[in-house]
């Protein structure tokens, strides 16, 4: 176990720079905070180093063990230090740094996709986290975020994620009509969320049977009519209270439940 490093210190003085997204384009690396986040970072061979705050080490004992069979350094951090680290309140006191998750697109399509969420300009990092753990959990089998989009190792997309940015792949494409022609040209119909779709997600069954990405608009204005124009369908999701829409991580959520649903059922009766 190294000594504990204060506030002051080169590596702490350059981790807490990876708070900002060009130090993080820059060192390639990010920094991830409490033990979900940690021991999936480890278990995914991406953390380069795990910290803690010294009086935490005994609490995190077990994942300090797994870090160390990893072959992960460890090292031990002052209150102020961790205190300088920590993006939330009330910190847990152990952190990692890790290697950027992104890939690219192309290597996605390779692996014939059956099932993609797609978000378009999301701005809203926590909404950001919740898709990437929505698509997780539908067992999608990545993430788009397009255009200009919140960076997913932003620290509080990063816990939204609960984990799940470590799980599932997430790729980056600035250029959205590129990535949209790159999806159609791998055979991936395009599905528009849109209040005045032609088809109800109620009447949709059959067009989750093959491989599928779903759009997602921004928080603020929705998908831009150009991509709703060009999507395969455009479909509704049907409202029956009184709210007059639904935000990215709700979409997402009943989106993907609602094809993943029909993609499992056809693959059971098929085996």
């Amino acid at each position: 176990m190294t000594d504990v490093l204060s506030e002051r210190s080169s590596r702490v003085v350059s981790l807490a720079k990876l708070h900002r997204t060009a130090a993080r384009r820059t060192e390639k690396r990010f920094l991830v905070e409490g033990a979900n986040a940690v021991y999936a970072a480890l278990a995914t061979d991406r953390a380069r180093s795990v910290l803690v705050r010294d009086d935490a080490e005994q609490r995190f004992g077990e994942l300090l063990d797994r870090a160390r069979a990893h072959r992960v350094p460890v090292h031990r951090l002052s209150d102020r230090a961790a205190a300088k680290l920590a993006e939330t309140t009330t910190a847990p006191g152990v952190f990692a740094e890790c290697d950027l998750l992104t890939v690219d697109l192309d290597e996605v399509l390779a692996g014939s996709p059956r099932l993609l969420a797609v978000a378009v300009e999301p701005r809203e990092p926590g909404n950001v986290g919740t898709l990437i753990r929505c698509a997780d959990a539908m067992g999608a089998d990545a993430v788009v975020l397009l255009g200009d989009a919140v960076d997913p190792h932003n620290g509080k997309a990063v816990r939204a994620s609960a984990g799940s940015v470590f799980h599932i792949p997430v790729v980056r494409e600035s250029d959205t009509t590129a990535a949209l022609s790159a999806l159609r040209a791998g055979g991936i119909l395009t599905l528009a969320t849109a209040a005045d779709g032609e088809l109800s997600l109620d009447d949709a069954d059959d067009v989750f049977t093959g491989q599928v990405a779903w759009l997602f608009g921004n928080e603020a204005h929705g998908l831009p009519d150009t991509l709703l124009a060009d999507a395969d369908h455009r479909i509704a999701i049907p409202i029956h209270g009184e709210a007059e829409s639904l935000n990215l991580a709700a979409a997402s959520a009943i989106c993907l439940y609602a094809a993943a649903r029909i993609q499992r059922r056809r693959s059971a009766s098929s085996d």
